[in-house]
């Protein structure tokens, strides 16, 4: 079975930073210690996503992730999930404010087309109901 993949084209960003929303959607299997973490065991990958919510301490996530090497991110989650940098550009101004609502889930997937037709589009409807962001930072891992 062949997958088509379309490309999307490349839209930058045309309005003011100072005035945008911002949400983060992480590939690198970053989630809530408390939530369940991505089945690492399943050979095909982890369809999931886990929702974050804007106000998270830092050291309440973690990452549940076997196809890179996140040591560093262990160390310091910002390294993959900025979520203190958003809260620092918001503070100088940079940014209007952080998104009510993040997305994490584990990148790595045998089953393209379920991601494509199905994760994805679900990670973008969770984003577009209820965060109110204007601007989206895609992480991988």
């Amino acid at each position: 079975m062949t997958i088509s993949r379309k490309c999307v084209p490349f839209t930058p960003f045309e309005g003011e930073l100072k005035r945008a929303t911002v949400a983060l959607v992480t590939a690198g299997g970053v989630h809530l210690k408390e939530q369940e973490p991505f089945n690492i065991a399943d050979e095909l990958g982890d369809l999931g996503f886990r929702i974050i919510p804007p106000d998270v301490d830092s050291s309440d996530l973690m990452v549940t992730h076997h196809h890179y090497d996140h040591t560093d991110a262990d160390e310091d989650i910002n390294v993959v999930f900025p979520i203190d940098v958003l809260r620092e550009l918001k503070a100088d101004g940079t940014i209007r404010d952080v998104a009510r609502k993040h997305v994490g889930y584990m990148g790595y997937t045998m089953q393209l087309k379920a991601m494509y037709e199905g994760t994805a589009p679900q990670i973008a409807n969770e984003i577009d109901r209820g965060s109110r962001a204007d601007v989206v930072i895609l992480t991988g891992g």
